[in-house]
């Protein structure tokens, strides 16, 4: 077998564990996706030219600025709460209690101490997210106005809303502390875009984003038109998948899952890319882009390791386009990751002191020392100058790929 048919059966076999309180979930196969897999291949076909990151995202027209940010892997999304006023039955979370605003398991107590973070690791775009951010405005405006003070000019900043609680004079103050972009789920207000008025000609980019729901594809599509003259520049459609959170909703309709780092559902995929397709045929002129479950799982990890990786490697050492740190000598490989938490957890640790806030550093083994025999030391080498076309059959050599390399496109069902 395949190493990455292994993987892949892994995968299979986790989630099945994981969801085995919901035995009527139905799980994509070779027998019961036949017809959806010839409509995806379809659809996909009249999007080739409009790809972006490996092949992991369709696009019509263009995407914002904050999605490339997003996708070259600089941008911090700061999490101002974790409570929201919504009831999206697709939130992946619960979203029930204020927590200190943070992100990538780090709290900060602070704005300052946000913006200190930010300068030093050197991200290009922070976003601000939750739980529901205007819950807490003052909180949010604070957070926006130290980053706008102390961090680069240039660094473009955006917020998430689910826009219960918009008025005209929230967003003139946003405006005016620095942030470039709002995005609106109107998943949360029955896809209704009246809150949006009162960001158009205040906020200078106006989105929506929200999951491709397949029973609102026609209502969507028919929205497009409107959304338009309402100022959006453009629908981030994102693909619904399955946690244990909204298990209990998402398992009452009748959704297909499909197998992979989490269970993704097959008629959001394909609601996503008919979308696209509309717009495309139509010629309308909003930029549109399926954020799918692959290019977030695997270029935001990426991206994240990345930056924190850049900032903290010694210069001589050799980072990976995973973010990993490859260590090759004539005899051994092996990979680790660099790992910022609040909290000493041992003591390999070491000390990052900033002026508002000390971080704890270590390393962690992503791949062990491994040795090489003169064979595999040649197939290594070959595989580290040239990405291969596919994926390596071999288990070692698979597993030095997952070291080194993005996955591209859209896995087959």
């Amino acid at each position: 077998m395949e190493a990455f048919d292994g993987y892949l059966n892994g995968l299979v076999n986790k989630n099945r564990e994981t969801f085995s309180e919901y035995p009527d979930l139905k799980w994509a196969g070779f027998y019961n996706t036949t017809e959806a897999r010839e409509k995806r291949e379809s659809l996909l076909k009249n999007l080739e030219e409009n790809w972006l990151f490996k092949d992991t995202k369709p696009y019509h027209k263009q995407i914002s600025r904050g999605c490339m940010i997003c996708g070259m892997g600089s941008w911090s999304c700061l999490f101002i709460t974790g409570k929201c006023n919504a009831n999206c039955f697709y939130c992946p979370t619960s979203q029930l209690t204020d927590e200190v605003p943070g992100t990538q398991n780090l709290s900060f107590e602070t704005p300052e101490a946000y913006a200190e973070y930010i300068n030093f690791f050197k991200f290009k775009g922070v976003s601000f997210s939750g739980g529901e951010p205007l819950l807490f405005f003052d909180r949010t405006l604070q957070y926006l106005k130290q980053v706008r003070k102390k961090c680069d000019p240039s660094i473009y900043t955006w917020m998430y809303t689910n826009g219960i609680l918009a008025d005209e004079q929230k967003f003139k103050k946003l405006a005016s502390a620095g942030l470039n972009e709002v995005r609106f789920d109107i998943g949360a207000t029955g896809f209704k875009l009246g809150k949006i008025q009162f960001a158009k000609g205040i906020i200078p980019n106006i989105t929506i984003e929200i999951p491709a729901v397949p029973e609102e594809k026609e209502k969507l599509k028919q929205l497009l038109p409107d959304m338009i003259k309402a100022g959006v520049t453009n629908l981030n459609l994102h693909q619904l998948r399955l946690t244990k959170h909204n298990a209990p909703k998402l398992s009452k309709r009748n959704y297909t899952y499909i197998h992979a780092e989490q269970p993704i559902v097959l008629e959001s995929e394909l609601a996503a890319l008919e979308i696209l397709n509309y717009a495309r045929e139509k010629n309308l002129d909003i930029g549109i882009n399926y954020c799918s479950f692959y290019f977030k799982n695997r270029f935001q990890k990426a991206g994240f390791r990345k930056q924190i990786t850049n900032a903290l490697a010694a210069p001589d050492e050799i980072i990976t386009e995973k973010g990993f740190i490859r260590n090759l000598d004539a005899h051994s490989i092996a990979y680790k990751t660099m790992v910022i938490s609040d909290n000493s957890s041992d003591k390999n640790c070491r000390e990052l002191s900033l002026k508002h806030k000390t971080y704890f550093i270590r390393s962690e083994n992503s791949l062990k020392p491994a040795a090489l025999t003169e064979t595999q030391k040649n197939e290594v080498q070959k595989l580290l100058q040239t990405e291969p076309e596919k994926v390596p059959e071999d288990q070692f050599l698979f597993s030095v790929w997952q070291m080194e390399y993005i996955e591209k496109g859209l896995r087959e069902m």
